[in-house]
């Protein structure tokens, strides 16, 4: 009983704190390209391997950057933090290389990182994304609060149509940690 109440009074706060409800200076929710990528993302399980949460140790800050806020993730539902460290954190991965390297990466890690132990992902390359289901998950997401216009669900099935999975999966990691690139 004590330590349900005990973690009430630390938790509860939080969700009124504006460090932890409002967006940082410039992040934007998700394109419906990046939406979809992100789905693919957690279909297929990358999450068990990376995490997207840099803790305020200087051993990570000088490798990653800047340490994960709160305000970095308030369009994410859910966010990805965590601690599972088998691949590297992703959480500044946005930019950092090229989107050629990123589909040589997912084809075939060793290609580009030699001793990788990541499996291979060539299918996303083949797989198309569906619109309908991006347009489903933007209304959804609207519900609990992503700032998604009715133009920007409407659009989505045309914004996503011909791309494959591995380009909107892409595209979802080169905008990961862009709005924080800033802070250096």
């Amino acid at each position: 009983m004590v330590i349900s109440v005990g973690g009430l009074v630390e938790i509860v706060p939080l969700y009124f704190q504006k460090s932890t409800t409002e967006p940082v200076a410039g992040l934007k929710p998700y394109t419906s390209v990046q939406l979809a990528g992100r789905d693919i993302y957690l279909r297929e399980g990358c999450y068990n391997c990376h995490s997207q949460m840099i803790r305020p140790f200087r051993a990570e800050t000088e490798r990653y950057g800047h340490y994960s806020v709160a305000g970095e993730f308030v369009y994410d539902h859910p966010f990805q933090w965590g601690s599972k460290r088998t691949g590297p954190d992703l959480a500044r991965v946005g930019g950092r290389y090229s989107d050629d390297w990123h589909r040589v990466h997912l084809n075939n890690p060793r290609e580009v990182v030699p001793e990788s132990n990541m499996p291979g992902f060539p299918w996303l390359s083949k797989n198309k994304v569906d619109g309908a289901t991006v347009q489903t998950h933007m209304r959804g997401l609207r519900a609990v609060g992503d700032p998604y216009t009715d133009a920007d669900i409407a659009g989505a099935a045309e914004a996503v149509k011909g791309h494959t999975e591995q380009e909107a999966l892409i595209a979802y990691l080169q905008g990961l940690g862009i709005a924080a690139q800033g802070w250096k």
